[in-house]
């Protein structure tokens, strides 16, 4: 009998032994081309300009694009892809295609500023100017190639592929993934998988067997303190800068992060166990992406469901104040009272963020507090690091400010979480784990903890290459 022809050549492009720039390329047997995810990679300027202009194929002979959720490092490529041939279909869950109607265009807009600070206040003579990587007519053009899909129903993609989205518990829509390709064989997909307990989102729903899986591996070796820690914890730190005259400035991604501690907030605020002082979500993407997450409540948990019966805004209460507008983000670093400030960029690379961290890391009254995990090379790192000086605008300052780190609001599953995830596969039918999405440390970590657990092959492959799935 002879043997079934390979289902495909899967590469691996983006977030391979690093955590940004999620993009997997599957040319199938009869030619198709699916990427999954196309996210935008983030860090040095100039590694981030080259990786993020070259494609494992013309994006013109790209099919579709299977989306696992809306953070940028996901989807951020995305208009990239479109303003270079690409013409094909996004799939992604209902709530992830709204969000990314509003994050493509704020990244658009953010592409655009950048390079026009860049082209005035830090190009040397003599350099070319730099030209953004998209603009807003590219993510109007590969939003018109979004098609929504609910979790848990199968649909057809191009190469006669069958996929299924789960909820990964990440953020507002994120997805697990399986295709089930010609021939009978199934690649598995985590995306960015979710931690359990976590308030507002279901728990990651479990997987059906696969012969593959690309799993990412974000917090290998390492440990979240608890969930129910939380609160308490972020209680703490607000009411001891308070005391002490400070503010409290809360780098945070847009969209889950920030929801998340506005959540949490809003709870300490009913149950009196914080001061009353302002607290301010400075980031109008964080303003849209908050009316978002209220027009989708079928993604919300049962706890949160049940909170909604007596309180029915849970992102929203009596001192906390919305801000859109950038004359009144510049008035907040005048204000002499203490304060929480939540603002994005969550690892601190763009955005209000940086004017926020600039009026704080001198003075060691006030408290930068990181709520997520901060890639190498960005000033999020270095703040964690806690670097004596570091830089903001190109110009030096020395990090004064007391630092915190609270791994608890990770959106990420730790090692337990991703071990105990993957172990309730079919271990006889799968072949081979992919680990993605980890920097090289934490990918060996994990893979050495799912390999103890009796998972037999663990692979963190290289950025470019490829296996044959067969």
């Amino acid at each position: 009998m002879s043997k079934p022809p390979s289902p495909g050549t899967l590469t691996f492009w983006g977030a391979a032994r690093t955590v940004t720039g999620s993009l997997h390329f599957l040319e199938l047997g009869d030619g198709t081309k699916l990427f999954l995810d196309c996210g935008l990679y983030q860090g040095r300027r100039s590694e981030a300009r080259e990786l993020n202009g070259d494609w494992p194929c013309p994006p013109s002979a790209v099919d579709a694009v299977l989306l696992s959720h809306a953070h940028i490092d996901h989807s951020g490529l995305l208009p990239k892809l479109w303003r270079d041939g690409f013409r094909g279909t996004v799939y992604a869950t209902h709530a992830t295609r709204d969000l990314c109607a509003i994050m493509l265009k704020d990244s658009a807009y953010i592409q655009e500023k950048d390079a026009a600070f860049f082209n005035q206040k830090i190009r040397k003579k003599g350099q070319d100017k730099v030209e953004p990587l998209y603009d807003q007519a590219d993510a109007e053009g590969v939003l018109s190639c979004f098609h929504g899909v609910p979790y848990g129903s199968p649909f057809g993609v191009p190469g006669g592929v069958s996929v299924t989205y789960r909820d990964a518990g990440h953020i507002l829509g994120s997805a697990t993934m399986t295709l089930d390709l010609p021939g009978g064989k199934r690649l598995g997909f985590t995306g960015d998988l979710g931690n359990p307990g976590r308030p507002i989102l279901r728990d990651p729903a479990p997987l059906p067997p696969v012969d593959w899986l690309i799993c990412e591996s974000t917090y290998g070796g390492r440990t979240h303190e608890p969930v129910d820690q939380a609160k308490a914890r972020l209680a703490e730190i607000v009411s001891e800068t308070a005391a002490g005259g400070g503010r409290v400035v809360i780098p945070a991604f847009a969209v889950g992060r920030t929801q998340e501690l506005v959540y949490n907030l809003d709870q300490l605020w009913n149950e009196e166990r914080v001061p009353r002082i302002p607290v301010f979500v400075d980031s109008p993407l964080a303003v849209n992406a908050t009316a978002v997450f209220q027009t989708h409540p079928e993604c919300y948990d049962d706890d949160l469901l049940e909170y909604m019966l007596s309180d029915p805004n849970p992102f929203g209460f009596e001192r906390l104040e919305y801000v859109r507008e950038a004359s009144r983000s510049k008035e907040l670093n005048g204000l002499r009272v203490p304060f929480v400030v939540i603002s994005a960029s969550g690892m601190c690379e763009a955005g209000r963020i940086l004017h926020h961290l600039r009026n704080t890391v001198e003075d060691p009254k006030h408290t930068v507090l990181i709520v997520g995990f901060q890639a190498e090379h960005t000033l999020g790192r270095r703040i964690v690091e806690r670097r004596p000086e570091v830089k903001i605008f190109g110009q030096p300052h020395r990090l004064r400010a007391r630092v915190e780190v609270m791994n608890t609001f990770s959106a990420h599953a730790d090692e337990p979480g991703l071990v105990d995830f993957v172990g309730q596969l079919d271990k006889g039918r799968l072949q081979t784990v992919y680990l993605v999405h980890g920097d090289p440390p934490r990918q060996q970590a994990l893979a050495d903890a799912l390999r103890q657990s009796g998972i037999g092959d663990v692979e963190a492959p290289a950025r470019g290459e490829a296996v044959a799935l067969g």
